[in-house]
């Protein structure tokens, strides 16, 4: 399956309006966002597990990045609230299950190989640090190499100045309004801004938002994959 596959495009979902989309596992279900290959893929999605829901044992050849959203998500090493950010290395197995049911974003088969810390962040114990303009706060979670993750909270009326994104920009809006140039994202909104755009953000009303940059491929292969 190709779904916004090509990386080197624009993408703006607004994730609220995706039907649901049943798993190989009964009770887990999700929302496409991006995805190349078939039950095996390099992928970015919305999951949602029922209460009682889990997956058997599998192991991650591409690696896995989570944010809870909802609900608490557990494997055998732990449960993860809502709030909390997990990266499974490249190699990296689990059982992943939620007794109470959960509602996460996954992101499959997109970490570098030599990238082996895993991550287990609980957000919400986090420090917040000023960002590079007024009413900004950053809480950075993870860099290797050009890649940088981190949540953003905008306080309202902030504007931040136009910037590029050699290594292109993903969103995801958590709470309140985002907005550039091109158009208002509210919360659940997912962008994906390609290598070497450019753009001027800022929030009217405040904003909250999960965003990765510099995690995308500059050049592409003639079938698509990463070159």
């Amino acid at each position: 399956m190709d779904l916004h596959a090509d990386l080197s495009q624009r993408a703006v979902l607004d994730t609220s309006t995706l039907p649901w989309q049943a798993s190989p596992m009964a009770g887990v279900e999700r929302r496409m966002l991006d995805r190349r290959g078939g039950e095996v893929a390099r992928a970015t999605s919305i999951v949602r597990y029922a209460p009682g829901s889990r997956f058997e044992h599998h192991l991650h050849g591409g690696g896995e990045e989570i944010l809870v959203l909802e609900g608490i998500f557990s494997d055998e090493q732990g449960d993860y609230p809502a709030g909390t950010y997990l990266r499974n290395p490249v190699g990296s197995g689990h059982a992943p299950f939620s007794a109470q049911g959960c509602t996460i974003l996954v992101k499959l088969q997109q970490m570098h190989p030599a990238d082996q810390q895993r991550l287990v962040i609980d957000t919400h114990s986090r420090v917040w640090v000023p960002g590079l303009v007024g009413g900004l706060e950053v809480m950075p979670l993870h860099a290797y190499g050009s890649e940088h993750v981190a949540l953003v909270r905008w306080a309202p009326g902030t504007v931040f100045q136009p910037h590029a994104h050699p290594g292109g920009e993903e969103i995801l809006v958590l709470e309140g309004v985002f907005q550039d140039e091109h158009g208002s994202y509210p919360s659940g909104s997912w962008l994906r801004n390609p290598p070497g755009s450019v753009h001027r953000p800022w929030s009217d009303a405040g904003c909250t938002i999960w965003v990765k940059t510099g995690h995308l491929p500059c050049s592409l292969g003639p079938d698509g994959s990463e070159a």
